[in-house]
């Protein structure tokens, strides 16, 4: 367990300043579960989450859909369609605030 989070250290080593376990980057704040939509720019990707709002007019659920930009430290390994856990640190660019902490299986094969 490292960061106060459950999560496990990766075996791989990296020397990535901003990384959560090998460098000086802390973690504080919300952590949001999401899948991995895009992978193009360099040390970021980008996690979307679906949930459902309530519409009291027609007493449904409508789905909406959020995008949070997020750093990914080299030891991880990340693809699109990886199920991640993102973690809030300190600003890291004018729209990263978050890094990935935890990799699950991928989701959509």
């Amino acid at each position: 367990m490292a960061l106060g989070l459950n999560v496990q250290e990766p075996d791989e080593a990296c020397d990535d300043e901003n990384c959560p376990f090998h460098g000086t980057l802390s973690v504080r704040g919300q952590t949001i579960e999401g899948t991995v939509a895009s992978t193009d720019m360099d040390k970021s990707v980008v996690v979307e989450r679906e949930y459902d709002v309530t519409v009291p007019k027609y007493d449904r659920l409508m789905k909406r859909r959020s995008r949070v930009p997020a750093h990914a430290p080299e030891c991880l390994g990340l693809a699109e369609g990886d199920i991640v856990t993102i973690a809030e640190c300190r600003p890291l660019s004018k729209t990263k605030s978050h890094v990935v902490v935890s990799v699950a299986d991928g989701g959509e094969d």
